[in-house]
């Protein structure tokens, strides 16, 4: 049993529980993963929580999520994301085209400073919400049916991840067509078949 006086680790915080809280609920509420509020928690048995109970909740890591860490350099589809949340906001980041170059850049520092946030050009999770992004709630599980979401942790391969889940690579490939087998990220969400 926790009291109620939990000291939590650095990068968590405390949380109470409070009807019909599982860890799966407070995981999507927190960004964090399911495995992550496990590990924080030794010696508290998920299926056996109850209301007042205290456990810790860790901080979202770096990595993958809705709200990365954007500056001068980046390249992708949030960059993308970015660049059409600035444009609708009325600051011109240039082309959008998912290279987050000089324009972008000051598009980034004029938005920042109509917003009174440090105007440092680089895109964090202030800048995130200011723009209008929920950066607590991690994004909606686009996997198809028959597969599950999993996110990936440190020395996980699509190998080690087919024998843990009873499955092939070739099964987790296909359900994952985007996603490199050789550059998964901690944090990275993928879909696992059943």
């Amino acid at each position: 049993m926790v009291s109620n006086m939990q000291h939590c680790p650095p990068n968590s915080m405390p949380y109470t529980i409070r009807q019909g809280d599982t860890f799966f609920s407070i995981a999507r509420t927190f960004g964090v993963s399911v495995d992550a509020i496990i590990a924080a928690n030794p010696g508290v048995d998920p299926n056996r929580l109850f209301i007042g109970q205290v456990i810790c909740v860790p901080s979202p890591g770096p990595g993958p999520s809705n709200c990365p860490t954007l500056s001068m350099g980046s390249r992708g589809p949030d960059v993308t994301r970015l660049q059409q949340l600035l444009r609708n906001a009325g600051f011109d980041p240039g082309p959008i085209d998912g290279i987050f170059g000089n324009r972008t850049q000051a598009a980034v520092i004029a938005f920042q400073r109509s917003r009174n946030l440090v105007p440092d050009g680089i895109v964090g999770i202030r800048t995130w919400t200011a723009l209008g992004v929920n950066c607590v709630t991690p994004p909606p599980s686009t996997c198809p049916p028959g597969t599950t979401p999993y996110t990936i942790r440190a020395g996980d391969t699509f190998y080690l991840l087919a024998i843990r889940f009873n499955t092939t690579v070739e099964a987790i490939m296909r359900a994952n067509p985007n996603v490199n087998p050789n550059n998964l990220q901690i944090g990275q969400v993928i879909c696992i078949p059943r």
